[in-house]
C-alpha cells in the first residue's frame, strides 16, 4: 500500500475541526527585558475523547512540529471546537511555513483560559483546558493524552465545521 492510497482512504472519514493552543512560556522567566511567551495555535483534525473518569482527550500532532516540541516542554494547552463560521481559523492555523503564530491571532476574539492561559476561541462550539497526562510515539506523530481541567460551550450558534476528502465541510 502506498502514501498515497492510504490518505485516499483516510480522507473518507469525517472529522471535526479544532484549534489547538498553548502560550510558550518567556525565554527567561526570571528576565523582565526578554521577550514574554507567545501564543501557538494549531489546527487539528485528529481529536477525540478518551475517557470520561477521568476526563481525558486526545490529540495528535506531527512529531517535531512547534506545537510538539512545545507540549513536550509544558504541559497545559487548550482546544477550541470550530464552527462552520470558523473556516477561515482552520485554514489559517493550518498553513504551512507561516512566519509568525503572533499575527495569526491578532484578528480573532479570543479570552485566556484561566486555568492554562491558552487562547481560547470566541465563538466557538466548545472550549477545553487540558493539563498533558501522556505522551505516546506513534509512527510520524506523537499522540497526546490529556486531562480536561475545564469545558465550556461559548456558542451554540452553528453546526461544527469538519473535514473530509480533503476539504473543509458543513454538515447538511
Amino acid at each position: 500500500m502506498s502514501n498515497d492510497e492510504f490518505r485516499a482512504a483516510m480522507s473518507r472519514l469525517a472529522a471535526g475541526v479544532v484549534l489547538v493552543t498553548a502560550l510558550e512560556p518567556p525565554l527567561d522567566p526570571d528576565d523582565p527585558h526578554a521577550p514574554a511567551g507567545e501564543d501557538v495555535g494549531m489546527t487539528a483534525t485528529a481529536f477525540m475523547s478518551v475517557s470520561l473518569d477521568p476526563p481525558l482527550v486526545l490529540v495528535s500532532l506531527r512529531e517535531g512540529s512547534r506545537m510538539d516540541d512545545l507540549l513536550a516542554e509544558q504541559p497545559l494547552w487548550a482546544v477550541s471546537v470550530l464552527t462552520e463560521s470558523q473556516r477561515h481559523i482552520a485554514g489559517r492555523f493550518a498553513m504551512k511555513g507561516r512566519v509568525s503564530d503572533r499575527l495569526l491571532f491578532a484578528d480573532i476574539p479570543y479570552v485566556r483560559g484561566l486555568e492554562t492561559g491558552a487562547p481560547l476561541v470566541g465563538g466557538a462550539l466548545a472550549t477545553l483546558e487540558c493539563r498533558t497526562e501522556q505522551r505516546v510515539t506513534a509512527g510520524d506523530h506523537t499522540l497526546v493524552i490529556g486531562r480536561v481541567l475545564s469545558a465550556s460551550l461559548p456558542s451554540s450558534d452553528g453546526g461544527p465545521l469538519t473535514y473530509f476528502r480533503g476539504r473543509y465541510r458543513q454538515l447538511g
